[in-house]
């Protein structure tokens, strides 16, 4: 792999850790369209060294970083003690599977040793424990579609939640979690899509069903 490349995926590594370009060339202290030269999707230069040093320096990154491999190929299979490795508002958060999330409670979930695909910018809703799911289906359209990223806090409790909250749910009959809008009634709790044209209107929180995560944010890519 030649220089340009390394210093190119480490700099998208940054870009996605502050999730998105826009938001990576405030922080270089350089105008989007300049920094989507180098730094987007399709790159037109190569970084020189002085937007290297400006780019390591803005990070807190030591000089020499950005020379150095960290992409999937090389150090960016991080493993399940990833907690241990960033300070909560710092913290890369795992995309797991649904079928994962019926079992996630801790990092403690994934066999040691798991190297996850994908991770989503830090969000600190997540908590310590938190995880991203991949959005399937139309059931929650408009406001999430298929391929959106979710962030979910498997850390709180049936009694902490509300009508309204965006929950995670897994039955006992059932393979994979589900995502749904929670509404409180005197009698119980019910689950309802988002999508008024869903062909499943309501579904109870029965027995042998439960709770495994609270939505707390949207990761989108534009």
């Amino acid at each position: 792999m030649d220089s340009k490349t390394i210093r190119y995926n480490n700099t998208r590594l940054l870009v996605e850790q502050v999730g998105g370009v826009s938001n990576f060339a405030d922080k270089i202290n350089k105008g989007q369209s300049q920094t989507s030269q180098f730094a987007g999707t399709n790159p037109i230069k190569g970084i020189g060294n002085k937007v290297a040093r400006e780019i390591e320096d803005a990070f807190g990154k030591p000089h020499g970083w950005l020379d150095v491999p960290h992409d999937s190929e090389q150090n960016n299979k991080l493993d399940a003690n990833v907690a241990d490795q960033f300070p909560i508002a710092g913290r890369l958060v795992p995309v797991i599977s649904w079928v994962q999330a019926g079992t996630w409670t801790t990092m403690d979930s994934a066999p040691t040793g798991t190297q996850f695909d994908e991770w989503l910018p830090p969000n600190p809703k997540c908590g310590k424990n938190g995880y991203g799911l991949v959005v399937v289906g139309e059931s929650m359209l408009p406001d999430f579609r298929p391929n959106d990223k979710i962030y979910v806090n498997p850390d709180f409790q049936l009694s902490d939640l509300k009508t309204g909250d965006l929950v995670i749910v897994v039955c006992d009959n059932e393979v994979e979690a589900t995502f749904k809008k929670l509404i409180v009634e005197s009698n119980g709790m019910v689950l309802k899509p988002l999508n008024p044209d869903w062909h499943e209107k309501m579904m109870d929180l029965k027995e042998g069903c439960r709770l495994v995560g609270k939505v707390v944010g949207l990761y989108r890519d534009v």
